[in-house]
């Protein structure tokens, strides 16, 4: 019994630590049926100094219950920041308390012996220490089984006579004004994109209107994510703008990685078509994009608190780490056809600087791919829950700027600077050439 309380709490650890990826904290509600596990973690929330808990839950039903008068005191919901959960869990497993519950690093909201034989009740509780905090069942009347409808509503009181409620966690409450005000980048960048398309109308390829296609869903997908966060601050329900939100989010996943592919083979502007392994590569990526966007939906929509939720999560994680490396490999292919074209077709300035674009790209893209993933990460991980908003900023100025960069050095060109190279370039650029075969990948 130990063993699996033991096994269950660290499962919820690890939960805690991924949980500040959860997109939101509105009005949540859950069904948990015929449920053993000894803790259930349901939302997490940063609350200021005038921090609210509504808590309802109905048709509570007890099963396989351990005697005929059980101690329910030790079945019951509580609020635990994340510091005070390892110190519980220190606790469990040190023998000093025999239930999280009884822990007095963590506040009680309610327990079932309060019930008096009821199936339902309704209780708010008022939270005045500022701190990041997870609400949490605990059944520590094993092998006791639970089935409850639970909704959960968390906010913090705002305005100087606390009339208005703010359903956004304390670090993701300027999230609208910071979407919005990305969206706009984007739509500059579009109206940017769109008057150089037509300046250089004559030496446009197919790929610079894909492009296009990109910052105009990026641009949507902002949009609906700031109008999303918007109504979930002031009402705490998205009124279907998180739909559209997916709907832009997965489309622009789609289209990026496909971009990165085709901007990696030289496809519309290098070559008209694309090779039998690339075209594999489109076939990996897309419907692992399919996956991870269906990933996100689950993650974002259940909580933690579904049995599933854990691996949804890796599934995702999994999934975007191999897209992420997919993408790589025609950019690869490209410098090493480059290569051996220098050797053969006589044309090394023009190879070289081709070759010297796509190790560029290549550079970068490995750099977004690794600060979005990793960096940005880290920071949600060891910034202040009243800060968790510069990971956002940080996240979405990496894309912008990948953006821009991709935009700059693949834009259409209205003079070839191929065609006008002479001898001396020519043979310096072989003389470099030569050089190009130290660099590894």
């Amino acid at each position: 019994m130990s063993r699996l309380l033991s096994s269950s709490l660290f499962l919820l650890l690890l939960t805690l630590f991924a949980a500040f990826s959860l997109s939101s904290a509105e009005i949540r509600t859950s069904s948990v049926r015929d449920d053993w596990r000894p803790i259930i973690p349901f939302d997490e929330f940063g609350f200021t100094h005038k921090g609210r808990l509504e808590l309802k839950v109905s048709k509570i039903a007890l099963s396989q219950q351990p005697g005929p008068d059980p101690d329910l005191s030790r079945v019951g919901f509580f609020l635990c920041t994340r510091d005070s959960w390892i110190h519980v869990f220190q606790q469990l497993e040190e023998g000093e308390i025999g239930c999280a519950l009884l822990s007095n690093l963590v506040k009680r909201v309610y327990t079932f012996d309060q019930l008096k034989g009821g199936d339902s009740f309704s209780t708010v509780f008022s939270e005045t220490d500022a701190d990041q905090y997870t609400l949490l069942f605990a059944n520590c009347l094993q092998p006791l089984r639970v089935s409850m409808e639970v909704k959960s509503v968390m906010y913090n009181l705002e305005g100087k006579n606390g009339d208005s409620r703010d359903y956004l966690s304390a670090g993701k409450t300027i999230l609208p004004r910071i979407y919005f005000v990305f969206s706009l980048a984007y739509i500059v960048l579009v109206g940017l994109w769109i008057f150089v398309l037509y300046k250089k109308r004559l030496t446009v390829f197919r790929i610079h209107f894909f492009m296009l296609a990109v910052l105009v869903l990026k641009t949507l997908n902002l949009l609906c994510e700031a109008e999303d966060k918007s109504y979930i601050k002031r009402t705490g329900s998205a009124h279907g703008w998180d739909v559209l939100f997916y709907i832009f989010s997965f489309l622009k996943g789609i289209t990026l990685f496909t971009l990165i592919v085709l901007i990696g083979t030289g496809w519309s502007f290098l070559k008209p078509y694309l090779a039998d392994k690339e075209k594999k590569v489109l076939m990996i990526v897309i419907p692992l994009q399919v996956v991870a966007n269906i990933a996100q939906v689950v993650i974002d929509e259940t909580g933690p608190f579904g049995h599933d939720w854990v691996t949804w999560k890796q599934v995702f994680l999994l999934v975007d780490v191999v897209c992420c490396c997919a993408v790589l490999f025609p950019i690869v292919w490209s410098i090493k056809n480059l290569r051996e074209a220098a050797r053969t077709d006589g044309k090394a300035a023009v190879n070289l600087m081709k070759l010297t674009l796509f190790r560029q790209y290549y550079i970068v893209v490995i750099c977004y791919i690794y600060f979005t993933r990793v960096v940005v990460y880290a920071l949600e991980t060891i910034t202040s829950y009243r800060y968790l908003w510069t990971s956002v900023v940080a996240a979405e100025l990496a894309t912008l700027a990948f953006y821009v960069f991709t935009g700059y050095k693949f834009k259409p060109e209205a003079h070839n600077p191929y065609f006008v190279i002479d001898d001396e370039e020519e043979e310096a650029a072989a003389e470099q050439l030569k050089l190009e075969d130290e660099f590894e990948l």
